[in-house]
Protein backbone atom coordinates (compact mmCIF):
# COMPACT_ATOMS: atom_id res chain seq x y z
CA UNK A 1 0.00 0.00 0.00
CA UNK A 2 1.07 3.26 -0.95
CA UNK A 3 1.81 6.00 2.36
CA UNK A 4 0.10 8.86 1.19
CA UNK A 5 2.35 12.03 1.44
CA UNK A 6 1.31 15.68 2.40
CA UNK A 7 1.42 16.22 -1.45
CA UNK A 8 -1.20 13.70 -2.01
CA UNK A 9 -3.58 15.02 0.83
CA UNK A 10 -3.47 18.32 -0.63
CA UNK A 11 -4.39 17.31 -3.61
CA UNK A 12 -6.86 15.50 -2.53
CA UNK A 13 -8.31 18.10 -1.02
CA UNK A 14 -8.95 20.24 -3.10
CA UNK A 15 -9.95 17.22 -5.66
CA UNK A 16 -7.03 17.15 -8.22
CA UNK A 17 -6.74 13.45 -9.91
CA UNK A 18 -3.39 12.61 -10.19
CA UNK A 19 -1.39 8.97 -10.28
CA UNK A 20 0.69 8.09 -7.61
CA UNK A 21 4.02 6.72 -8.54
CA UNK A 22 6.64 5.45 -6.05
CA UNK A 23 10.14 3.36 -6.86
CA UNK A 24 12.35 1.93 -3.98
CA UNK A 25 14.20 4.71 -2.31
CA UNK A 26 17.93 3.88 -3.55
CA UNK A 27 20.58 6.35 -2.56
CA UNK A 28 19.40 10.07 -3.95
CA UNK A 29 18.91 8.42 -7.48
CA UNK A 30 18.76 11.83 -10.21
CA UNK A 31 15.54 12.50 -11.50
CA UNK A 32 16.82 10.74 -15.08
CA UNK A 33 17.50 7.29 -13.34
CA UNK A 34 14.19 7.74 -11.38
CA UNK A 35 12.16 8.50 -14.53
CA UNK A 36 14.01 5.72 -15.92
CA UNK A 37 13.70 3.04 -13.44
CA UNK A 38 9.66 4.16 -13.42
CA UNK A 39 9.96 3.86 -17.28
CA UNK A 40 8.54 7.39 -17.12
CA UNK A 41 8.76 9.56 -20.33
CA UNK A 42 11.61 11.41 -19.51
CA UNK A 43 9.95 14.73 -21.08
CA UNK A 44 7.07 14.79 -18.64
CA UNK A 45 9.32 14.36 -15.42
CA UNK A 46 10.53 17.49 -13.49
CA UNK A 47 12.35 18.76 -10.72
CA UNK A 48 11.49 21.46 -8.52
CA UNK A 49 14.30 23.78 -7.44
CA UNK A 50 14.34 26.81 -5.17
CA UNK A 51 16.08 29.70 -5.81
CA UNK A 52 17.01 33.15 -3.86
CA UNK A 53 17.08 36.55 -5.61
CA UNK A 54 19.24 39.61 -4.95
CA UNK A 55 16.55 41.37 -3.30
CA UNK A 56 16.40 37.72 -0.81
CA UNK A 57 12.68 37.38 -2.18
CA UNK A 58 12.50 33.24 -3.01
CA UNK A 59 11.36 31.64 -6.13
CA UNK A 60 10.59 27.86 -7.15
CA UNK A 61 11.04 26.42 -10.65
CA UNK A 62 9.57 23.48 -11.46
CA UNK A 63 11.83 22.23 -14.59
CA UNK A 64 12.75 19.24 -16.63
CA UNK A 65 14.86 16.42 -14.97
CA UNK A 66 16.90 15.99 -18.20
CA UNK A 67 17.23 19.96 -18.43
CA UNK A 68 19.15 22.54 -15.93
CA UNK A 69 18.30 25.89 -14.65
CA UNK A 70 19.16 28.83 -17.00
CA UNK A 71 19.64 31.34 -14.15
CA UNK A 72 19.75 34.42 -16.15
CA UNK A 73 16.21 33.39 -17.86
CA UNK A 74 14.75 32.55 -14.73
CA UNK A 75 15.78 35.89 -13.19
CA UNK A 76 14.14 37.35 -16.13
CA UNK A 77 11.40 35.47 -15.76
CA UNK A 78 10.47 36.76 -12.20
CA UNK A 79 11.82 40.09 -13.04
CA UNK A 80 14.76 40.34 -10.61
CA UNK A 81 18.33 41.21 -11.02
CA UNK A 82 19.75 38.02 -10.21
CA UNK A 83 19.07 34.88 -8.53
CA UNK A 84 21.27 31.70 -7.48
CA UNK A 85 20.18 28.42 -5.94
CA UNK A 86 19.29 28.13 -2.19
CA UNK A 87 22.07 26.37 -0.16
CA UNK A 88 21.16 22.55 0.63
CA UNK A 89 20.49 23.59 4.61
CA UNK A 90 18.07 26.11 3.63
CA UNK A 91 15.82 23.66 2.26
CA UNK A 92 14.33 22.22 4.56
CA UNK A 93 13.87 24.88 7.43
CA UNK A 94 12.43 26.78 4.34
CA UNK A 95 9.58 24.41 2.84
CA UNK A 96 9.98 21.99 4.87
CA UNK A 97 11.26 19.25 1.89
CA UNK A 98 14.49 17.47 2.23
CA UNK A 99 16.68 17.73 -0.88
CA UNK A 100 15.37 14.88 -3.40
CA UNK A 101 11.83 14.90 -2.22
CA UNK A 102 11.16 18.86 -3.02
CA UNK A 103 7.76 19.69 -4.45
CA UNK A 104 6.06 22.61 -5.85
CA UNK A 105 3.16 21.52 -3.75
CA UNK A 106 2.61 21.78 -0.03
CA UNK A 107 5.55 24.37 0.79
CA UNK A 108 5.30 25.50 4.36
CA UNK A 109 4.47 28.94 2.21
CA UNK A 110 3.83 29.55 -1.02
CA UNK A 111 6.72 31.47 -3.42
CA UNK A 112 6.08 32.47 -6.72
CA UNK A 113 6.51 29.54 -9.22
CA UNK A 114 7.20 29.12 -12.63
CA UNK A 115 6.81 26.19 -14.56
CA UNK A 116 9.09 25.43 -17.63
CA UNK A 117 6.85 26.11 -20.77
CA UNK A 118 7.45 22.55 -21.40
CA UNK A 119 5.20 21.17 -19.21
CA UNK A 120 2.66 23.07 -21.37
CA UNK A 121 2.48 20.77 -24.21
CA UNK A 122 2.00 17.88 -21.84
CA UNK A 123 -0.83 15.87 -20.71
CA UNK A 124 0.21 15.18 -17.57
CA UNK A 125 3.71 16.29 -15.71
CA UNK A 126 5.67 14.01 -12.86
CA UNK A 127 7.21 15.71 -10.22
CA UNK A 128 7.72 14.68 -6.37
CA UNK A 129 5.24 13.80 -4.13
CA UNK A 130 7.40 15.73 -1.25
CA UNK A 131 8.90 12.29 0.07
CA UNK A 132 12.16 10.75 -1.17
CA UNK A 133 10.91 7.74 -3.16
CA UNK A 134 7.43 8.96 -4.00
CA UNK A 135 5.82 10.89 -7.05
CA UNK A 136 2.62 12.13 -8.56
CA UNK A 137 1.41 12.56 -11.98
CA UNK A 138 -1.03 15.32 -12.34
CA UNK A 139 -2.22 17.57 -15.50
CA UNK A 140 -0.50 21.16 -15.45
CA UNK A 141 -4.22 21.95 -15.93
CA UNK A 142 -5.35 20.45 -12.94
CA UNK A 143 -2.18 22.14 -11.22
CA UNK A 144 -3.71 25.61 -11.36
CA UNK A 145 -6.56 24.61 -8.85
CA UNK A 146 -3.88 23.94 -6.20
CA UNK A 147 -0.79 26.52 -6.86
CA UNK A 148 -0.48 29.42 -8.81
CA UNK A 149 2.13 29.51 -11.23
CA UNK A 150 3.12 30.61 -14.68
CA UNK A 151 4.96 29.11 -17.57
CA UNK A 152 8.52 30.33 -19.10
CA UNK A 153 11.34 29.48 -21.20
CA UNK A 154 13.73 28.99 -18.02
CA UNK A 155 15.78 25.95 -19.17
CA UNK A 156 19.20 25.51 -21.34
Amino acid sequence: MLQKTNVMRVLDQKKVKYEPHSYANTNAVSGLEVAEILGQNVSQVFKTLVTVSSTKKNYVFVIPVSKELDLKKAATAVREKKIEMIKEKELLPLTGYVHGGCSPVGMKKFFKTVIDETAASQETIIFSAGKIGYQVEVSPVDLKKVIAYEFADVTK
